[in-house]
């Protein structure tokens, strides 16, 4: 009886870890636009040191973990940058297209010479 309950007390735990985790990421605006992204990030940011700080004096971890590092990312600015590669290399296609073309076709003449 046992080994036909842990299977599924194993997927409803598992379920439930995934659900927990999206209802979080979108309650904290994870999922919105960019902006409400910068400010979960900048939430995270001040939320998390003190939290880490409390449990490492908790357990007695205070030697072991090493400082925070600062995080210097803007996901607004790495989506714009995005962006701008993804438009500029599909205006670039046609020329691209075109020059690998004329390669090819010098490169069969010059197999039949």
């Amino acid at each position: 009886m046992a080994a036909r309950i842990l299977p599924a007390v194993k997927l409803a735990t598992k379920l439930a870890i995934a659900g927990g985790a999206l209802y979080v990421a979108c309650d904290s605006g994870l999922l919105g636009s960019s902006e409400q992204g910068s400010e979960a990030l900048e939430k995270a940011k001040t939320a998390i040191p003190p939290a880490v700080e409390e449990w490492t004096k908790y357990f007695g971890l205070e030697a072991q973990i090493p400082s925070m590092p600062k995080i210097e990312f803007s996901p607004v600015q790495a989506w714009n940058s995005g962006v701008r590669w993804t438009i500029s290399s599909l205006s670039e296609a046609p020329t691209k297209v075109t020059e690998y073309t004329n390669q090819g076709v010098q490169y069969l003449k010059d197999l039949t010479k």
